[in-house]
């Protein structure tokens, strides 16, 4: 590629890191944005910088909002016994889209993994467990992918409650081994929470 096109090649290389996009599918986003660059490019540059700027994690549960606690943490109509422990905010959107929680959440930030050096304390697992000691929590949810990773998380989590007399569960039927939350429609998260099981 020549010199004029090292901008474009750094967008493409960028575009490609996201999930989902590879070097292909960036390409050709990348030159549909240059035909319309006074247009849609630039409305999509603002639209990444109010993000940037505006968005922040939940002090609280880390989900995405405008202010330092969420719309869901603040909530009056939320139970504020229950917490279901999801991995990322998408798994909490799929919850949300279900409708079938009805309690708050508390987001991990990924999974336990060995094999990536992903411990407790990487997690946001120690703010769990203060969470659960300090809030009056009566039940924790594990709604944790049906992953290797998921199940290690889900089992230390577990552990850790054991002695806290606080009653875990995890999600029932319908999850396929290996599924991920977001992927999944609502009605099998809606069942799912439905026929929740102890841990």
């Amino acid at each position: 590629m020549n010199q004029e096109l090292k901008p474009i090649r750094n967008l493409i290389d960028q575009l490609a890191r996201l999930p989902g996009l590879g070097p292909v599918s960036s390409r050709r986003i990348v030159l549909d944005l240059l035909k319309s660059r006074n247009g849609r490019m630039s409305e999509i540059a603002t639209a990444m910088q109010n993000v940037a700027a505006s968005v922040k994690n939940c002090s609280i549960c880390g989900n995405f909002s405008a202010d330092d606690i969420c719309p869901i943490c603040v909530s009056a109509e939320r139970s504020s016994h229950e917490i279901c422990v999801v991995q990322d905010v998408s798994d909490l959107w799929a919850m949300e889209r279900a409708g079938a929680f009805k309690g708050r959440y508390h987001i991990l930030g990924g999974l336990l993994s060995m094999l990536d050096h992903i411990g407790p304390e990487e997690l946001r697992i120690p703010a769990l467990l203060q969470r659960v000691a300090e809030d009056g929590i009566e039940e924790v949810v594990l709604a944790l992918s049906a992953t290797v990773d998921g199940q290690t998380t889900a089992h230390y989590i577990a552990g850790q409650l054991s002695a806290r007399g606080v009653r875990v569960t995890q999600l029932g039927q319908g999850v396929p081994m290996g599924g991920e939350l977001d992927l999944l429609d609502g009605g099998t998260i809606t069942a799912a929470m439905i026929s929740r099981r102890p841990y």
